[in-house]
């Protein structure tokens, strides 16, 4: 097993991402206490993760807005459909986030609220006849709310706007047309932001592949009419050798001391053209200062902490810990304590996607093991981008099996017979690359403590750039025909 070690320094904001792996989409506020952020989960259960910092630099998850299915019915969906980019505001007293889901509801988008992010969030408010995604909640000085998102308009892409009564969902004026950005591909991600006496529309164009951009529009009435900045876009990485890429999908936030800053998506791609990236999309911090009435981005203002992505987990207790999502069924249907310590996973044969314990792959070499006894079934530990592309190593009593999923291909790799039934270990590793992809997945059983090698396989096939979509890689164990019993999960980033 090689990869290189992991730097413990701290490092630029310019290359590195303050939360790393699959989380795109970033919406910032600042709250009562502390600075909040969330991210769309796509058709992953639980859905938009929330953090919290006290320095925009160090986060701690500290909770999901969408736990219930009465927000969001988990495995009704397949790959890149479900929870799309929701925006996370704090307005008189409470916080707010509004969200895409892009299979149910009437058309339009829905609000939820609470006291406490740490806690429930409410049954979703809908808000009808506004088709399309990324909205985005403003409130102007005389309380008037304004929902905003990226619509269509005369057939084609345009941000679009109405007032609603944020209570009700009702719509309050007809939907406008606000702008439709530089003349670059897919306006939007927009969010409505003052600044001093006017309004800002801050967007994202170009797709978020390789020709994502930032750009941004002023105006002195929320409704607009917008003027684009002489500048826009004002962050890109197009055409550029920088080795983070597709920046994008940003928004603002004022501290409390008047200055600002920015989020926004971004990849890491590696291995040779067209450079591949396979945790998703992660999101990254940046400096804004104004001139001359306009934010200009700085993109190593800050110095971001070493990760701490390192954990073990061994299933003490009946509360999961919140890393865990799943991409289809909750969690509470398919996991339990087992009597006898650890936890009870049982098959879970959701349509379009199986369900299973995962965890996001945040680094870019790394190691993950998972402590399992099949008992009478089938033990599954899974490297996932999609229901179409995986890695896995199935144990069973009598054999041991690396299967690969890519497209319509899927093959069993290696396969050894066990001596014996009982626990076992099974483990995977993103390693240095031995062709021209981002890295290879290497694949282990340590059965009766003897170690052995069941291969490593090309990492390009579960990127984004041959998979396509939205999310990212993720890690976890799956029953696939009986329960089995999961003693102890790890996860360690590489040189941890």
């Amino acid at each position: 097993m090689t990869h290189p070690a992991q730097d413990p320094a701290p490092r630029s904001s310019a290359t590195t991402p303050i939360v790393p792996g699959f989380h795109p989409d970033p919406s910032i506020c600042r709250g009562p206490d502390a600075f909040y952020l969330a991210h769309s989960t796509f058709e992953y259960s639980p859905g938009v993760p929330i953090w919290r910092s006290e320095d925009l630099v160090s986060w701690e998850l500290i909770g999901h807005a969408l736990t219930r299915d009465s927000q969001f019915p988990a495995g009704t969906v397949g790959a890149n459909l479900g929870v799309y980019a929701p925006t996370l505001r704090f307005h008189d007293g409470r916080f707010w986030m509004i969200t895409t889901n892009v299979v149910g509801g009437d058309g339009g988008q829905m609000l939820v609220t609470t006291d406490d992010p740490r806690g429930e969030w409410s049954d979703p408010v809908s808000i009808p006849a506004s088709p399309g995604i990324d909205p985005d909640i403003a409130w102007d000085v005389d309380g008037g709310c304004y929902v905003t998102w990226s619509g269509t308009y005369e057939g084609h892409g345009a941000i679009m706007q109405v007032d609603v009564d944020p209570a009700t969902g009702a719509l309050l004026s007809e939907p406008r047309k606000l702008w439709s950005g530089t003349g670059m591909s897919h306006p939007e991600a927009p969010h409505l932001i003052r600044q001093g006496d006017d309004w800002y529309l801050l967007i994202a164009e170009g797709g978020t592949e390789r020709g994502h951009s930032v750009s941004i529009a002023r105006a002195d009435n929320p409704r607009g009419p917008f003027d684009g900045c002489p500048a826009n876009p004002i962050l890109s990485h197009r055409s550029t050798p920088h080795p983070v890429q597709n920046t994008g999908h940003a928004d603002l936030v004022e501290t409390s001391e008047g200055e600002w800053a920015m989020v926004y998506l971004a990849v890491r791609p590696r291995g040779t053209t067209p450079g591949f990236h396979v945790n998703g999309r992660e999101t990254f911090l940046a400096g804004v200062t104004w001139e001359d009435g306009w934010p200009v981005v700085n993109e190593g203002a800050f110095t971001v902490p070493a990760p701490a992505t390192s954990f073990e987990d061994r299933f003490e207790g009946d509360r999961r810990d919140l890393r865990w999502i799943s991409p289809s069924a909750r969690l509470e249907t398919f996991t339990a304590p087992h009597p006898q310590g650890g936890l009870e996973i049982s098959p879970s044969q959701t349509e379009p996607l199986p369900a299973f314990l995962a965890a996001r792959c945040l680094d870019p070499y790394w190691t993950a093991q998972a402590d399992v006894d099949p008992q009478a079934g089938t033990a599954e530990l899974r490297v996932h981008s999609d229901g179409r592309h995986w890695y896995a190593v199935r144990a069973s009593a009598s054999a041991v099996q690396l299967v690969a999923r890519i497209g319509d291909l899927e093959t069993v790799v290696t396969s050894i017979e066990r001596a014996a039934g009982g626990p076992l270990t099974l483990r995977a590793a993103a390693v240095e690359a031995t062709t021209a992809g981002p890295d290879d997945l290497a694949f282990w059983v340590i059965d009766g403590g003897e170690e052995t090698s069941l291969g490593r396989l090309d990492g390009r096939y579960l990127s984004t750039e041959v998979a396509g979509g939205f999310t990212g890689r993720v890690w976890g164990v799956r029953a696939i025909d009986a329960p089995v019993r999961v003693l102890r999960m790890t996860y360690d980033a590489a040189g941890a």
